[in-house]
């Protein structure tokens, strides 16, 4: 169990001063507790040696100074340790997400982020409970233990032995039943992620469910998968509802020994009956910590299965990283982007092959060929979202994978092909990647993408919430935000990823005028299936079946008749045929 529980030796050590003061507490409070039944013994054994009154209430008033000294030391006690497990709940939070910010594309790309939730929310509860309720009665049942029986054995160590013989029962029941609730728990854990995922699936994906009409469809499959997680809990309880009147069976079967043999002694006048209440009174004392071990081998085997689960995300680990870094490397850049014999395989099929580009620093390069030709794989490299061949990628000369990871992205402002907008104000989605920008360069960079209009009428202008995932705006709102927040960035390299598509043409030719003004002195790569957004670039790049085929400028590659000169008559007859419609 040890080995188990390595994981969180780190988080409870950071805590060590406070755990050894709940302890402390803890040990105090069950050493007062267990005064009790002496105190009930010398009480008993008073009154059949006619004790006076007066001694009577000295007992009396002892046993209610005991409780209030048990009460306070038992109130600092669960304050301290159960506030500890909050503690490294805390921490434990912060660190999985910490280190889900740090995991690379490729992790999120084989992981559903409904078990990533599942995982952070109810798996980190349990692990709570494990440190905290878990880690505080295992203590109170040996420091309680271990005094009760040290104190029945000093009463009469016959009857002591009598008591715990069916304590090796309890033993095997909770070895066996603590290995069935831990595989049961991970099975529980394991369908609790599946309805995660299911729920935001559907959550997300609600209006395709409702155009296509499946809502009793995914109603029905919902309705499975939460009966099969019914089902699965309600095994667990048959468990533990069978563990722990198992426990309190065998407590029953010491108590009725007790009750025989002890009776007997007291008859014979072996022990008094201040020694054989005492002895019973121990024996309650012991049955509880026994029969709550029941809870807490239920509490820690839930603990252990989700710490395991837990620990999952953190052996996985970024496979991109600043361990290539040099000791002084580059702390800014000048923008210039290298393609140096690159080939790149993607879940081992081959994506791009024998690129060969260089970018100089400030120029424009347009990224045009056929959907799946390997464009937004190809730029997704400059930013090391994926991590590329040694040495295939380069920025002002130096290989990237020896430039810090923030200096590189630092430097670049990217919209991806696929927009995407928290569940923000849209100032706050614009300054996302430049907190500390005013309010004019906000206007400023939205401006350049031509939806500063729009937002001025907007009821609350840039204090309007855009909803989860931008749900509130158009496609085309979408995207011009997205371009504001990279713009407003001031990067080395913009990297624009199909980034007006869901633009109409006249909105395209407005933006793309105002980006004159920003893309001049930065390196800009565009990625586009128009040729109106690409056609003044300073050179265009072709690319086929993650090779490129054609290069030069809008001239040069009408003048080849090749795939961009077909492309472009194919988008003169689409613009004629829309006049005329």
């Amino acid at each position: 169990m040890f080995r188990r529980l390595r994981p969180l030796f780190p988080y409870l050590a950071r805590y060590r001063k406070s755990f050894a003061a709940g302890f402390a507490t803890l040990v105090i409070t069950q050493v007062i507790g267990v005064i009790v039944p002496l105190i009930v013994k010398a009480g008993i054994d008073g009154l059949a040696h006619h004790a006076a009154a007066r001694r009577l209430l000295f007992y009396a008033g002892l046993l209610l100074g005991v409780a209030l000294a048990k009460a306070v030391f038992q109130f600092w006690m669960r304050w301290i340790l159960i506030g500890i497990s909050r503690d490294i709940e805390y921490d434990l939070r912060n660190d999985l997400f910490a280190h889900l910010c740090r995991l690379s594309q490729r992790f999120y790309t084989q992981t559903r982020t409904g078990d990533l939730m599942s995982k952070l929310t109810n798996d980190l509860n349990a692990v709570r409970n494990l440190v905290g309720p878990g880690i505080m009665y295992s203590a109170s049942t040996l420091v309680v233990g271990a005094a009760t029986i040290s104190l029945m054995l000093h009463l009469d160590w016959r009857l002591t032995v009598l008591a715990l013989l069916p304590l090796p029962c309890v033993s095997l029941l909770v070895k066996i039943f603590g290995q069935k609730i831990h595989d049961r728990f991970e099975k529980i854990q394991a369908m609790y992620s599946e309805m995660t995922e299911r729920v935001r699936e559907n959550l997300a994906g609600v209006r395709v469910v409702r155009a296509f009409c499946q809502e009793e469809a995914e109603m029905a499959l919902f309705d499975r998968m939460n009966r099969e997680f019914v089902e699965k809990n309600k095994r667990l309880i048959w468990i533990t509802s069978c563990l722990w009147p198992a426990m309190a069976l065998f407590f029953s079967l010491s108590f009725m020994l007790i009750l025989v043999v002890g009776g007997r002694h007291v008859l014979a006048g072996r022990i008094s009956l201040g020694t054989f209440t005492a002895f019973n009174l121990y024996l309650m004392y012991l049955t509880w910590p026994i029969i709550a071990l029941g809870w807490v081998v239920n509490l820690t085997q839930r603990g252990l299965a989700s710490l395991e689960r837990l620990w999952t995300i953190f052996q996985a680990q970024p496979d991109i990283d600043d361990r290539d870094v040099p000791p002084q490397p580059l702390r800014s850049l000048r923008g210039e982007i290298e393609f140096r014999n690159l080939n790149f395989a993607y879940n081992g099929t081959p994506v791009l092959k024998n690129i060969n580009l260089r970018i100089p620093a400030g120029r424009t390069v347009a990224i045009v060929g056929a959907t799946g030709s390997g464009k937004s794989t190809l730029v997704s490299l400059i930013p090391r979202l994926y991590d590329a061949p040694p040495g295939t990628v380069l920025v002002d000369g130096v290989p990237i994978r020896q430039i810090p990871l923030e200096t590189l992205r630092k430097h670049i402002g990217f919209v991806p092909q696929e927009t995407f907008l928290f569940s923000e104000t849209i100032r706050e989605n614009v300054k996302f990647g430049a907190p500390q920008a005013s309010d004019a360069e906000v206007e400023q960079a939205t401006n350049v993408s031509n939806i500063l209009p729009e937002i001025r009428g907007f009821p609350k202008g840039l204090d309007t919430m855009v909803g989860e995932r931008g749900i509130t705006l158009s496609g085309g709102q979408k995207q011009r935000l997205a371009i504001s927040r990279a713009v407003i960035r001031d990067p080395r390299i913009l990297i624009l990823d199909d980034a007006l598509s869901s633009v109409d043409t006249a909105t395209e030719e407005r933006i793309l005028s105002q980006l004159t003004g920003v893309l001049a002195g930065r390196t800009t790569i565009l990625i586009s299936h128009r040729v109106s957004t690409i056609r003044n670039a300073d050179e265009i790049v072709v690319l086929e079946n993650g090779e490129i085929v054609e290069r030069g400028t809008h001239e040069q590659l009408l003048a080849r008749h090749g795939f961009y000169a077909e492309l472009y008559r194919r988008q003169l007859i689409e613009e004629a045929l829309e006049q005329e419609a």
